[in-house]
Parts: structure tokens; sequence; C-alpha cells
């Protein structure tokens, strides 16, 4: 069963941390494109990295310097690391992703292709 399961959200301080991950079954992410989307409340869903098999990395401006995204291939893992939270990054984060024939990672840190495997997603909410 392929499968894609987002964790590590929570409600946190402004300025605080977090680590997001987005792990896959049923398949291998070795040849695919993974990206993280959010949507808040009210708001399209855009989105905040992308990365490729070979760790090129792709970022939203409005999180470059703050967020990391690092892939564990062997754990079929991707992950997100947040630092400097600010309220505005309160939303629902979701991972996709799409073979690497299918997509690409776009500057802005969108991957180009939103029609493969999603993840349920996971809350994200940043206090003043």
């Amino acid at each position: 069963q392929v499968q894609l399961v987002e964790s590590g959200g929570g409600s946190v301080q402004a300025g605080s941390s977090l680590r997001l991950s987005c792990a896959a079954s049923g398949f291998t992410i070795d040849y695919h494109n993974v990206g993280w989307f959010r949507q808040a409340p009210g708001k399209e869903r855009e989105g905040v990295s992308c990365i490729t098999p070979n760790v090129g990395s792709t970022f939203a401006d409005s999180v470059k310097g703050r967020f990391t995204i690092s892939r564990d291939n062997a754990k079929n893992t991707v992950y997100l690391q947040m630092n400097s939270l600010k309220p505005e990054d309160t939303a629902i984060y979701y991972c996709s992703t799409v073979d690497i024939q299918s997509s690409s990672c776009l500057e802005g840190g969108r991957l180009s292709n939103e029609y493969g495997y999603w993840g349920q997603g996971t809350q994200v909410t940043v206090s003043s």
C-alpha cells in the first residue's frame, strides 16, 4: 500500500523550531522529487520546499534562511527542519512526491507536478 505519512507538527512559540518528517511506504523515494506544501486557513496551498534525488533543493522566499530540507533514502524519509518559526508559518503541512521523470523542483519551493502521492498533513501552529 502506497502511503506518505507526515509527523512532527505541533504548537510552539514564535522563534521555536520543529522538524517535520515525511515517511514513505509501499514505494521507494530514491528517484522521486519530494515537496513540502502548506495551507493556512482561508489561503491557497503554497509550496514551501522541494528536494531532488541528488539533494538539490528550493525554498519559498518566505522560509529561506529559516527552513532546511533533507532526505534519508535509507529510511525512505524526507525532513523539513523549521527554525525561527513565525506566526505566519501556521498551517497544515503536507508532503507530496512524484518520480523525477514526471516532475521537477521549481524555484520558490514548489514541486511542479501536484498529481502524485500526498500525505494527510500535519498541523503546525505558531503563537506570538
